[in-house]
């Protein structure tokens, strides 16, 4: 299921784009900017618009961290610099035909190998 039009229409009204991650993924927060006001004990409304499927595995660290209030700065265009031991975003597999189903799993067979080493079982006497 997608963005209902109800979020759609919040977004129209009183959304303001804050920016893009490489997914298509679009941020907002609340019209007006910043924080509001001094007194009022409430923070900005933030929220994201996903570009097809709704997962919130698809947000990004770096703005998983802003939507959360953790960081109050706004990732660059084109996501933070990347180092080279950083990996591509892989989407959550759970529940879907490519999850990983360990050896010995009932969807995988059902059968493990022998255990091997100084595993011995308990046998009641």
């Amino acid at each position: 299921m997608g963005t209902t039009i109800g979020t759609w229409i919040y977004t129209w009204l009183r959304g303001e784009l804050v920016g893009r991650d490489a997914q298509g993924n679009r941020y907002y927060r609340a019209k007006g900017g910043g924080r509001t006001h001094k007194d009022s004990l409430r923070r900005e409304q933030r929220w994201v618009i996903y570009d097809g499927e709704v997962e919130a595995s698809r947000v990004p660290a770096e703005w998983h961290a802003w939507l959360h209030h953790t960081s109050d700065e706004v990732p660059p265009e084109g996501g933070p610099k990347r180092h080279a031991w950083q990996k591509d975003h892989q989407p959550n597999m759970t529940g879907t035909t490519q999850a990983y189903r360990p050896p010995g799993h009932t969807l995988r067979g059902g059968r493990r190998d022998k255990a091997t080493g100084d595993y011995e079982p308990w046998t009641p006497n």
